[in-house]
C-alpha cells in the first residue's frame, strides 16, 4: 500500500491541534511554536502533493479509497484534481502566516486566571480548521465531504465567539455580546445551509445509490443514472444553497461582515481567505459535475445574484468607516466575480475563477494582516482615527498599499490575471453581464485608494505620531505574501498549467464549449 499522502496532509494539523491543546497553561510559548511547526510540516506535505500531481494525468490523483459505513454506501475516498491541489497549497501556505500574525492575540489578560489556556485553544482551533478544510478539498465521496463541510463550523464558531478583536474594548460586556451575536449568526446561517444540503445528499443517494463522485460519473457516462429534470434541479438547489451561504453570495452574505469585524484579524483572514473558498470550490466540483443540466438551467439567476454581489459589496465597501468591515464587503464583491466566472460556463471564466480563489486568498491575507498590525498599534478600527501613517511607519504603509493595489487588481499583481480571465470568459458568453461587472473594478479602485489616502497620507495625527514600523515577525508575514502577489502577477503560468486540465474536465461535465468569436469577413 502506498503512503496515504492526502490523509497525512489532514492528519498532521489535526494531531498538532491535539498536542497544542494539551500544552500546560504556563507554557504558552511552547504551544505557539508547536502550532507553527505543525503548520510548516503540513505546508511541506502540501508541497509534496503539488510536486507529485501530474496536470496531464488522471482527473483525480493520489487517490485513497476504503470502505467506511458499508451499510449506507459511505466510503473514505480522497483524490485531488488541479483545482483541489491549488487550494490545498493555498490553505497550507496561509496557515503559518495566520499563526505568526496572531502570535500574541490570544495571550490571557491580567484579569484572567493563570490556569486559563486561551493561547493553546486559539492555535489548536486554527489547526483543526486547517485539517477540516484540507479534507473538504480532498473528499471525492459526497457524504464524506458533507461531514467536513459542516464539522469546520465548530472550531470556527469558538474562534469567532471566544477570541474577539481587542481593538475595540474587546473585554467589556458589550463587545462580548457583539462577538456572541456574530458567532451565532455565522453558525446559524451555515447550519441552515448544511441541513438543506443534507436533505439533498440523501436525495442524491436515493437516486444514484452511491455517494462516490467517480461512480456517479460512470453511471452518467453509461446512461444508467435515472434522474428526472425536476429531481436534478431540486438536488442542485439544495447543494447550491449551502455553497452560496459559505461563499458568501448575496443575499446570504450578511453573516460575513459581522464575523470578520468581531473576530481577531488572523481569524478574519481564516474566514475569507480559507474557509469561504470551500463554497466556491464545491460549486465547481459538485454542482457542475453532479448536476450539469440543472447548473445550466440556474445560470441566468446565479449570474444576476453574482452581479448584485459585485456591485452591492463594492458600494457598501465605499461607505464603510471600519477598516475590517470595508475589507469584508470588498471580499463579498470579489466572491461575486468568482461565482460569475464559474457560471459563465467558459474555460476562461472558470480558469479565472479558480485563479481568483487563490489570488484573492493571497491579496486579502496581505491586506487584512497588515491592517491588523496597524489596528493593534492604534487600538481602533475606525478609518477616521488615522492619518499620516506613511510618514512615521513607511514600511507598514508600503505593504498596506501593495495589499490594497492587489485588492483592486492592479496589472502586474496576481488578482489582475484572475479578474481579466473572468471578464474575458463572461464577455464571450454574456456581454451585457460583463459590462455591468466592470463597475466593480471602478468601485474597487475607489474604496481602496480612499482607504489608503485617509489612513496613510495627510497630516500626522497625534495618536499615530509615535507608531512603530513593522517588526521582524510582522515582516516575515507580509513580505512573502507580497512576493507571491508580484510573482504570480508577472508569471501565472505555473498555476494555470495545474488548473486548466481540471477546467477542461468540468467543461466536459456540463457539455459546454467556448463560444467562437464572431469575425466579419474582410471586404
Amino acid at each position: 500500500m502506498s503512503f496515504p499522502l492526502l490523509t497525512a496532509t489532514a492528519v498532521l494539523p489535526a494531531a498538532g491541534a491535539i498536542l497544542t491543546a494539551a500544552v500546560p497553561a504556563a507554557r504558552r510559548t511552547v504551544a505557539k511554536w508547536l502550532a507553527l511547526l505543525f503548520s510548516l510540516g503540513t505546508l511541506a506535505l502540501a508541497a509534496i502533493v503539488l510536486v507529485r500531481f501530474e496536470p496531464g494525468g488522471d482527473r483525480y490523483q493520489l487517490t485513497e479509497s476504503h470502505s467506511w459505513i458499508k451499510d449506507f454506501g459511505v466510503r473514505y475516498e480522497l483524490g485531488v484534481d488541479g483545482i483541489g491541489v491549488a487550494l490545498i497549497a493555498l490553505t497550507a501556505l496561509l496557515i503559518p502566516f495566520v499563526i505568526m500574525a496572531g502570535w500574541n492575540d490570544a495571550d490571557p489578560l491580567e484579569t484572567q486566571s493563570k490556569r486559563w489556556r486561551p493561547t493553546q485553544g486559539f492555535f489548536a482551533l486554527i489547526l483543526m480548521v486547517e485539517a477540516m478544510v484540507i479534507l473538504s478539498f480532498e473528499a471525492t465521496d459526497v457524504f464524506l465531504f458533507y461531514i467536513f463541510f459542516e464539522a469546520m463550523l465548530i472550531p470556527m464558531y469558538f474562534l469567532i465567539g471566544g477570541f474577539g478583536d481587542r481593538a475595540h474594548a474587546g473585554t467589556d460586556e458589550a463587545a462580548a455580546t457583539q462577538r456572541s451575536y456574530a458567532a451565532v449568526k455565522f453558525l446559524l446561517y451555515n447550519l441552515v445551509g448544511g441541513l438543506i444540503m443534507l436533505a439533498a445528499v440523501i436525495g442524491l443517494y436515493v437516486v444514484a445509490g452511491t455517494f462516490s463522485l467517480s461512480e456517479i460519473a460512470e453511471m452518467r457516462a453509461a446512461g444508467t443514472l435515472e434522474m428526472s429534470t425536476n429531481v436534478e434541479r431540486l438536488l442542485f438547489l439544495g447543494f447550491f444553497f449551502a455553497f452560496a451561504v459559505k461563499a458568501p453570495l448575496w443575499p446570504l452574505h450578511t453573516w460575513l461582515p459581522n464575523a470578520m469585524g468581531e473576530a481577531t484579524t488572523p481569524v478574519a483572514v481564516l474566514i475569507t481567505a480559507v474557509v469561504d473558498k470551500v463554497g466556491t470550490f464545491a460549486m465547481l466540483r459538485f454542482c457542475l459535475q453532479l448536476f450539469p443540466e440543472a447548473s445550466k438551467w440556474a445560470t441566468p439567476v446565479v449570474l444576476v445574484l453574482a452581479l448584485v454581489s459585485i456591485v452591492y459589496g463594492a458600494l457598501l465597501a465605499v461607505g464603510q468607516r471600519d477598516i475590517k468591515r470595508l475589507i469584508a464587503y470588498a471580499s463579498i464583491s470579489h466572491f461575486g466575480f468568482i461565482i460569475l466566472g464559474i457560471f459563465a460556463m467558459t474555460s476562461q471564466g472558470q480558469s479565472g475563477a479558480t485563479l481568483y480563489m487563490v489570488n484573492h486568498g493571497l491579496s486579502t491575507a496581505a491586506l487584512m494582516l497588515v491592517a491588523g498590525f496597524l489596528i493593534s498599534r492604534r487600538g481602533s478600527r475606525l478609518i477616521a482615527d488615522y492619518g499620516g501613517v506613511q510618514k512615521v511607519a513607511p514600511v507598514l504603509a508600503g505593504t498596506f498599499l501593495i495589499g490594497g493595489l492587489a485588492t483592486l487588481s492592479l496589472p502586474g499583481l496576481a488578482p489582475f490575471v484572475s479578474e481579466f480571465l473572468v471578464l474575458v470568459g463572461v464577455f464571450a458568453a454574456y456581454p451585457v453581464v460583463g459590462i455591468i461587472a466592470t463597475t466593480g473594478i471602478v468601485l474597487a479602485a475607489l474604496y481602496v485608494l480612499v482607504l489608503y489616502q485617509r489612513t496613510m497620507t495627510g497630516p500626522v495625527k497625534a495618536e499615530v505620531s509615535g507608531m512603530p514600523d513593522l517588526k521582524a515577525r510582522e515582516l516575515a508575514v507580509a513580505v512573502p505574501l507580497i512576493v507571491l502577489l508580484i510573482g504570480l502577477g508577472v508569471h501565472p503560468k505555473p498555476l494555470t498549467d495545474i488548473v486548466n486540465p481540471a477546467i477542461t474536465h468540468t467543461m466536459q461535465d456540463v457539455n459546454k464549449q467556448d463560444p467562437k468569436p464572431e469575425v466579419e469577413a474582410a471586404k
